[in-house]
């Protein structure tokens, strides 16, 4: 299963936790793990309470520990200016799995799924859910 989701890029932040219920609730599985996953170098998924001074904290670390405006080898190959976006992304992790049970996926009260476009501009991301269960 799969869905889109269009971004603004430079450390986007979209709760895609209703998409993935969703498809977890349309299964018919009861128990079991979703693996939430982003294919692209550029952008990752993770699980954070998502409240606004999270939001405006999470990108803050990233660009702390690699900032967007020194410029990275990637960036003199390719010319594309997102050499930091590559990074961060390695850093965060494409794929994210929590277990579900009675068809609801076990987050903490406060958590949600996450998917961040670090990329410097805006992409339309396909975010694919793989489901294990009975």
């Amino acid at each position: 299963n799969q869905f889109q989701m269009d971004t603004k890029g430079f450390n986007d932040l979209l709760d895609i936790t209703p998409q993935v219920s969703s498809i977890l609730n349309d299964s018919g599985l009861e128990e079991g793990s979703a693996l939430v996953f982003v294919p692209g170098a550029t952008a990752g998924i993770t699980s954070i309470e998502y409240e606004p001074g999270l939001l405006k904290d999470y990108p803050e670390f990233f660009e702390k520990i690699v900032p967007s405006t020194v410029e990275y080898e990637h960036d003199k190959t390719w010319h594309d200016g997102n050499g930091f976006s590559h990074v961060r992304a390695a850093l965060q992790g494409a794929s994210f799995t929590v277990p579900f049970a009675d068809s609801r996926l076990l987050l903490g009260t406060w958590q949600q799924i996450i998917l961040v476009d670090f990329d410097n501009k805006g992409r339309s991301r396909n975010v694919i859910v793989q489901l294990t269960g009975i």
